[in-house]
This record gives structure tokens, C-alpha cells and sequence, in this order.
């Protein structure tokens, strides 16, 4: 899990609620114009990773996740600081199988149990290993909330190891004869967004194993 820093919430979001005064009304009857503002700015703020799992994603791609339910915490269904963008699209019927990440959670919430991505600490709660494995850290006092958040977005699901797998593996043998200065670099590249503001898929297991091996 990467931690996503929030940006200002789009103007005609602001504008939008300002409109709607103390009424909540569904969230299907959501104006599309603010919520494609809505996608954008998450997918620019995440760099087009889902928020959980790390996948890139596009508009077409993911849903825009309540990370406190909006079947629970009603009163944030259109606050901009509870919302994020999550894989496997819009449908939340018919979600794409495997099924996991925010369609997995659904209306799930624990505030001591779920590790937020929007929390800066977030990362210190997982482990990876090199066969693409996430994994509660060792400190006995986060391993509660990793290993719950884990299952509960079924997060070492084969399907996200192997993906994870896949992308250390690649990022492992473009390591083949630099040095360890040269490694540290590339750690602290995958850890940016690149020129189009785009974070690399899985960044954080890369770095995780990167700092690990090297």
C-alpha cells in the first residue's frame, strides 16, 4: 500500500456540495460532470495506482472507492477526503473476478483495523517478499490491522501475487551489475512519479524488496 497525499478537491465539487446544502442524496444521482472532475483529480493525485492493491488504473479502470462507507458514514458520501479510486471498475453488481480491493471491502470498516492509504505510515504495516507475498510487518502491534486489511481486501489473492511477482522480478534483473549506489538511486526513482506524474505499478513491494536485497 502507497500513501496517497490529498490534493484540493475540485472547484465544481466545491460548488457542487455548496449547491446541495445539508441534503445527501444518492450517490447514483451524483452530477456526471463533477464526478468525472472527481475521477481526474484522483487518478492525478494516486499517479493511476489503485489505492490498495498498487495496479494502474484508468478512468475506465476503477470506481471511486468511499474509504469510510457511504452506506455507513452517510454523511460523507460527497466529501472529497473520503473519497479514492479503487480497480476493477464501476460496477459494483458485477465486480470483475477475482474479486478484491474496494469491491472486495464493500461497506466493511474498522477504525482500528483498516490501514488507510491516506494515513503517511501506511507502508511501515506491510512486508513483501520476493515471490510477490504482502504480509503483516513483525512489530506485534501493527500486525492486527495489516493482517485484517490484507483479508478483508484480499490483497494476497494469486492473481495480485503474481502480478507483484512479476513486477520485482523485472525490476530485480534490470539490477543485474549496477552498484549499490546505483540501486539506491533507482529505489528512490520507483518511489516518484515519472514524467507524466504516473507512479511505477507496485512501487511500493519494489521498494520494500529493493531496500531489503540491497
Amino acid at each position: 500500500m502507497k500513501y496517497i497525499q490529498k490534493s484540493r478537491e475540485p472547484d465544481s465539487l466545491t460548488k457542487w456540495n455548496l449547491k446541495r446544502g445539508s441534503r445527501i442524496p444518492d450517490w447514483k444521482s451524483f452530477s456526471k460532470g463533477v464526478k468525472d472532475d472527481v475521477y481526474f483529480s484522483l487518478l492525478q493525485e494516486q499517479g493511476y495506482i489503485c489505492c490498495y492493491c498498487g495496479r494502474p488504473i484508468s478512468r475506465k479502470q476503477c470506481h471511486i472507492e468511499h474509504y469510510r462507507p457511504k452506506s455507513v458514514y452517510k454523511h460523507l458520501t460527497f466529501e472529497y477526503t473520503n473519497l479514492i479510486a479503487s480497480c476493477q471498475g464501476e460496477d459494483e453488481d458485477r465486480p470483475r473476478v477475482p474479486v478484491h480491493c474496494g469491491h472486495k471491502k464493500q461497506a466493511w470498516f474498522d477504525e482500528e483495523l483498516m490501514i488507510s492509504p491516506l494515513d503517511p505510515n501506511c507502508p511501515d504495516y506491510f512486508k513483501y517478499s520476493g515471490s510477490g507475498e504482502i504480509l503483516p510487518i513483525d512489530e506485534p502491534q501493527k500486525q492486527a490491522p495489516a493482517k485484517t486489511t490484507i483479508q478483508k481486501l484480499a490483497l494476497d489473492i494469486n492473481k495480485l501475487r503474481k502480478l507483484r511477482r512479476a513486477a520485482i522480478d523485472a525490476v530485480l534483473q534490470a539490477t543485474d551489475g549496477l552498484t549499490g549506489e546505483e540501486i539506491q538511486l533507482l529505489t528512490q526513482a520507483y518511489d516518484k512519479r515519472d514524467s507524466s506524474g504516473r507512479f511505477t505499478p507496485f512501487s511500493a513491494a519494489i521498494t520494500y524488496i529493493l531496500k531489503q536485497y540491497f
